[in-house]
């Protein structure tokens, strides 16, 4: 049984977990090796202070990508045996990965390991087909494998109440100037290996929209493309909000996401309504149950489209200094 993880073994498991989805596409995580363990950092250069000042959003993306290299690794037949925040004296760190027995990875493993490639933040409108019951057993247990929950907001009313929090959000943040700026600045016209193309935007917002969407620089939709009367929103919590809960969220995301698409659903993100305090704790609150909302998922069938690019991993790596 190896006791250390190489660097071979760490690059091969990043080039997944940089598939994790981030805000903005900020993809704010960096891997090292220190001591045989794989390690995940936060990286603060690449923190939004406008629309994310607590850093909630960047702990969420790391948690996907620690569960993208933790799938990585198990399919590797190199399972691994986590710590969240291993040193209190280093509060960016967030995650420890050690090397656990060797083992052959199961189906559930190489499933959701596949959907990894394929997984992307559709934000077009869905066409109108339900969500079966079985595909939404699927992604609620998705979450409760990783310690959070998933509500589901069923039923019009339940829906436009959830819509009109979403709303609010949106306009408390549109009224910050420098939430504005921040969202341009990270819009991409031409190819980027990070930010949000305008080509993955979804189309344009409109006055009839029951949810709002951020502006990365949309397309006029196509007549008749309107986005589905009553979508199947689903809010992702946890037990707490401290630091490891936001990471916890992260996984129970990332597994949630890759359950969906292996399930051939698309899903898109909602945060505003997370992001804004308020709006949080009405959000809970109209669920009427205990813990914190990390994060609102809008879930149905839609168009095929690509996933957006991804840095290098050489550029995410912290790798040791070889000795002379």
């Amino acid at each position: 049984m190896g006791t250390r993880f190489t660097v071979g073994q760490l690059t091969a498991a990043a080039a997944a977990a940089v598939r994790a989805p981030s805000l903005h596409n900020s993809q704010p995580w960096r891997f090292r090796l220190r001591d045989g363990g794989i390690e995940v950092s936060l990286d603060r250069e690449r923190l939004l202070p406008a629309t994310d000042p607590s850093g909630w959003g960047a702990r969420i993306a790391c948690g996907a990508a620690l569960f993208n290299l933790r799938l990585a690794l198990a399919v590797a037949g190199t399972p691994a045996k986590v710590r969240l925040r291993p040193y209190p004296a280093e509060t960016d760190v967030l995650a420890r990965l050690t090397p656990d027995l060797p083992r052959r990875p199961t189906p559930a493993e190489q499933t959701l390991y596949a959907a990894v490639p394929r997984r992307f933040s559709n934000r077009a409108p869905f066409w109108p087909d339900p969500v079966p019951a079985e595909a939404r057993w699927r992604i609620g247990e998705a979450a409760r494998a990783e310690q959070g929950w998933l509500e589901l907001v069923i039923g019009v009313s339940a829906v436009n109440a959830f819509a009109e929090i979403a709303r609010s959000a949106h306009r408390v943040l549109e009224r910050d100037a420098g939430y504005r700026a921040e969202l341009a600045a990270w819009v991409r016209a031409a190819p980027a290996p990070d930010g949000v193309p305008a080509t993955a935007s979804g189309p344009r917002g409109e006055p009839q929209d029951l949810l709002p969407a951020r502006a990365f620089g949309g397309r006029d939709r196509a007549p008749g493309r309107d986005f589905e009367p009553e979508p199947l929103v689903a809010v992702l919590g946890t037990a707490g909000n401290t630091t490891t809960d936001q990471v916890v969220a992260g996984q129970a995301l990332q597994r949630v996401l890759l359950t969906a698409t292996d399930a051939g659903l698309a899903a898109s993100m909602l945060s505003q309504p997370i992001e804004v305090p308020g709006a949080r704790e009405a959000l809970r609150l109209s669920l009427g149950r205990f813990g914190t909302p990390q994060m609102v998922l809008r879930i149905g069938y839609g168009q095929p489209g690509v996933p957006t690019p991804r840095r290098r991993v050489d550029e995410v790596l912290d790798l040791p200094v070889a000795r002379p």
